[in-house]
């Protein structure tokens, strides 16, 4: 009996030291300190960003101890300036803007890219211009942004086909003018990213047309499109949080190319004001953006460096940077995409 009592006095005596002991609380299957992280989208949250709202439903950042929230934007620039402020501490952003950003003295860097293809395209009707070629651009008016670099991208992209960039006239539209203006006949092109073609092709065919889609990536225009971003400083104090988000991420980019539907109905969780079949219909366009040569090999987020210092000579040749254009390597860091990669 009483080395019965010894041994009881033993192990109440172990269990109450143990709770002592640091990290006692995760033994006994308390949950793990998750890391907040905020990642901030390029625009209002609409079915092209299904992909991050598959990673948080699907349990993809939680799985890596990650607490994402996702904040919107109102383009490139907000988001930048977001990520550069600390509002945010990543943030989806074009690599020809990363390029013009340092050039102004920013410290941002791409640790993936998404958008292996730029969503720069050109809409009009068959009814209309019919724009179906290249070529086609010169003599052609079309409703652009004042403020926006991608008449430039454009231009450019014409002066490296051989074609005379000064014969595309640009019109002053603004984007929530564009697709009226097209579907009424006020102007016969216009240039939107490729995401609005489903909602462009529903207006042309009640109007009693088809819709022409030239993308420019599919015609030979080398630039990447969006990608996973953050500052040098978050970058260096933070690695393995940026590991865990971009390999999460992917994974949700994998679920979502794969099973449009149901990450359609996981981003409606968040964003209930979105319609699934327009999700879905979204989905479907940047698939193409995100699915390339590259990818199929390399694995989704991959980017080559060559192309990224191509990237620089024609944003820095047709576009225009202020101050010293950025190297290559100001813009990228390699060494945060998963191993094995996540292939489409």
């Amino acid at each position: 009996m009483l080395v019965l009592v010894r041994l009881m006095a033993c192990a109440l005596a172990s269990v109450w030291l143990a709770a002592l002991l640091p990290g006692a609380a995760l033994a006994q299957g308390s949950p793990p300190t998750m890391t907040k992280v905020v990642f901030s989208l390029d625009f209002i949250p609409l079915g092209r960003h299904a992909a991050w709202y598959a990673a948080l439903a699907e349990g993809y950042y939680k799985d890596e101890g990650l607490d994402v929230s996702i904040i919107p934007a109102q383009g490139t620039a907000q988001v930048i300036q977001a990520v550069e402020s600390g509002t945010a501490n990543i943030g989806f952003v074009d690599v020809p803007s990363v390029v013009i950003a340092r050039g102004n003295g920013s410290k941002l860097k791409m640790l993936a890219v998404n958008y292996g293809k730029a969503p720069y395209a050109i809409f009009s009707l068959s009814t209309g211009a019919n724009v179906t070629t290249v070529k086609q651009l010169e003599g052609l008016n079309l409703g652009s942004g004042a403020g926006s670099f991608t008449p430039k991208v454009i231009q450019g992209f014409m002066a490296q086909k051989g074609l005379d960039p000064s014969k595309l006239t640009i019109s002053n539209v603004a984007p929530p003018a564009r697709a009226t203006t097209l579907l009424s006949g006020q102007i016969p092109a216009i240039e939107f990213f490729v995401m609005a073609k489903p909602g462009l092709e529903a207006g042309a065919k009640a109007s009693n047309a088809e819709l022409r889609t030239l993308l420019l990536a599919d015609q030979g225009l080398e630039l990447y499109g969006n990608g996973i971003a953050a500052t040098e400083d978050y970058i260096a104090k933070n690695p393995d949080v940026l590991k865990k988000f971009v390999r999460a991420s992917l994974k949700g980019w994998k679920f979502t190319i794969s099973n449009p539907e149901k990450a359609a109905a996981d981003q409606i969780k968040y964003v209930p004001t979105l319609k699934p079949e327009g999700i879905v219909a979204e989905i479907k366009v940047v698939a193409d953006l995100a699915i390339t040569d590259e990818t199929k090999k390399n694995g989704l987020g991959w980017f080559d460096p060559a192309k990224m210092k191509a990237n620089i000579d024609f944003v820095e040749k047709y576009v225009g940077i202020t101050g010293k254009a950025p190297a290559a390597t100001d813009i990228y860091v390699s060494g945060f995409l998963p191993t094995p990669a996540i292939l489409p």
